[in-house]
């Protein structure tokens, strides 16, 4: 993903703020849950508990972040 990023800087010449496209955010906010869900699946294979289907603990993940 190629990104046009744009800085807010402070008064120091500081960057403390990015402004993205509403399209990039988006995007991103998507990458993050696809990353999230395939944590979570890693976690569970390394887990010696119960087995989990994976779709019932993406569905598990996103009910708990309601």
């Amino acid at each position: 993903m190629k990104t046009k990023e744009r800085y807010i800087i402070d008064e120091n010449g500081e960057k403390i703020s990015v402004i993205l496209d509403i399209a990039e955010f988006r995007e991103l906010l998507e990458d993050l849950e696809e990353l999230e869900s395939l944590r979570a699946f890693d976690a569970a294979k390394k887990d010696a508990g119960e087995v989990v289907a994976f779709e019932q603990a993406v569905s598990e993940i996103e009910r708990k972040r309601s």
